[in-house]
């Protein structure tokens, strides 16, 4: 019984060891959470910017800006005649593809995508509006050499099946100090 007792207490007191070993060993350092690759191929777009329609008129502001460890970039748009709208943009887990959700009192867009060979964003889905009416829409983000991003948006018509362009803006850094 005496050798039984002793091997019980050798052995409690190996497990006690190797316990307190781990317990002062730093742990493994866990990655961190959306550092893969995907989540950065948004990332030209973060920032605070005025954006331009193609004969110079300011269409709005717009702030994008990661949330969640950078797992999200979430959008805050207002256009020059005070209307505003919201999107998030995050890759879908489900299918490793990018994602996003806009919303605003005009409508909605759902659209999924990913970078194109030329690096810019290229995301597609549908567009719907109030009254019902919903069609596929496209977006394309793309950086340009001087720093600005070219967004432009196209909406297909059902009735002539073409697509049309929808939106073209030019995204430019705003300065510090302007409102």
């Amino acid at each position: 019984m005496r050798r039984i007792l002793l091997t019980a207490a050798a052995s409690l007191a190996a497990s006690c060891a190797t316990a307190q070993d781990a317990e002062t060993q730093p742990a493994p350092a866990a990655a961190a959470p959306c550092s893969a690759e995907i989540f950065r191929h948004f990332d030209f777009w973060i920032g605070e910017w005025e954006v331009f329609t193609p004969d110079g008129a300011k269409a709005g502001e717009n702030i994008i800006a990661p949330e969640e460890y950078g797992c999200l970039l979430v959008e805050r748009w207002t256009s020059a005649n005070g209307t505003t709208g919201q999107s998030y943009n995050f890759v879908d887990l489900a299918d490793n593809k990018w994602r996003q959700v806009w919303v605003s009192s005009w409508g909605t867009i759902d659209y999924v995508g990913g970078l194109n060979e030329d690096g810019a964003m290229v995301l597609e889905g549908k567009i719907a509006y109030p009254n019902g009416n919903t069609a596929p829409f496209s977006g394309t983000w793309s950086l340009n050499d001087d720093g600005t991003v070219t967004q432009h948006f196209r909406q297909f018509n059902a009735e002539t099946e073409e697509w049309a362009d929808w939106f073209i803006g030019t995204y430019r850094k705003k300065q510090s100090g302007e409102d």
